[in-house]
């Protein structure tokens, strides 16, 4: 099988192509600087490699871990919109299109909430009315708009899906669950405001089945969520984090602290105060089953994996 993956030079990219290629999958990598190259944006020789491929996994987008002024959100916006527009152009003028596209997109998109967990089907999504900040519903507007550009897409011979991911927890250097690591060996990983967010996720392992299992079954089209069906409270997930790396103390901090600190290493506190809650209904009912449901034995293995390669570096 031959796969391509335009922006996957990030942590989630490294997992996939790690993952494909030690199942005998051919894996073209599109980036800036890599042997395929592109801008995101502008057709050329690049759109080379669609032709023929079996999938087309964009993972293209401006890092979220950032402060939302008005430069910022626009090349939030401009990196996805633009690389998805481009992405579906060079889909369609292939002769022999990929079978299947897979676009990120994101479980921002639904309303902040603690009533009730938001699925494929049913699912809320996040608007003006949300009991929220107003510079929130800028992430909720860019990911819209994001799949309204794949939805655009005129490529009738392949099937499109749009993935709406939680956090993808990997013992890799940079990712989320390094990030989280380190704030929680700090003593910084306690309750986050009053500790009620949910905090929606996904182990990297069932991150790369459920794009197998994706690129296997036809009938999945459209929004996909993808995430673990046990999203846990923040003050629970905190915990269990803490307790994987054996770290004793987590220091709490009010939704003030967290303005103040987010500010400070200039990134948004929606990152850990909204109420991501979601449940992969779709994944679920098709039947997929997840090697890790529960965070806290996810977050045991990731740092036994985190444990491991230390030791192996020295």
């Amino acid at each position: 099988m031959k796969v391509v993956l335009p922006g996957g030079s990030g942590h989630v990219g490294h997992s996939l192509e790690k993952h494909f290629e030690s199942h005998g999958h051919e894996v073209v990598v599109l980036s800036r600087s890599g042997a395929v190259r592109w801008d995101g944006k502008t057709l050329g020789d690049w759109a080379q490699v669609f032709e023929g491929a079996d999938v087309v996994i964009n993972l293209a987008g401006r890092s979220v871990d950032c402060r939302y002024n008005a430069e910022n959100l626009a090349e939030m916006l401009s990196s996805r919109v633009d690389s998805t527009r481009v992405v579906g152009e060079a889909i369609r003028q292939c002769a022999a299109p990929p079978k299947l596209w897979i676009q990120s997109s994101t479980a921002t998109i639904y309303s902040h909430r603690f009533d009730a967990p938001n699925d494929d089907e049913t699912g809320i999504l996040g608007q003006a009315s949300d009991p929220m900040p107003s510079k929130w519903l800028k992430s909720v507007e860019i990911a819209r708009e994001w799949e309204r550009a794949l939805n655009e897409a005129d490529t009738p011979q392949t099937r499109k899906v749009a993935i709406r991911s939680a956090m993808v927890m990997a013992p890799i250097h940079g990712s989320v669950f390094d990030v989280l690591s380190k704030l929680a060996r700090l003593g910084l990983m306690g309750r986050l405001g009053d500790g009620r967010q949910f905090m929606s996720w996904i182990h990297e392992t069932d991150f790369c089945r459920a794009m197998d299992w994706i690129i296997a079954h036809d009938s999945l089209t459209g929004p996909v969520i993808v995430a673990s069906p046990n999203p846990p409270p923040q003050v629970e997930f905190a915990r269990a984090l803490r307790q994987a790396l054996g770290v004793k103390i987590g220091l709490p901090a009010t939704t003030l602290m967290l303005e103040i600190g987010t500010r400070v290493m200039q990134t948004e506190s929606e990152l850990v105060l909204k109420s991501r809650r979601v449940v992969p209904s779709r994944l679920l009912s098709s039947g997929f089953t997840f090697e890790f449901p529960e965070w806290a034995s996810a977050a045991e293995d990731l740092a036994q994996r985190c444990r491991a390669s230390t030791a192996r570096a020295h």
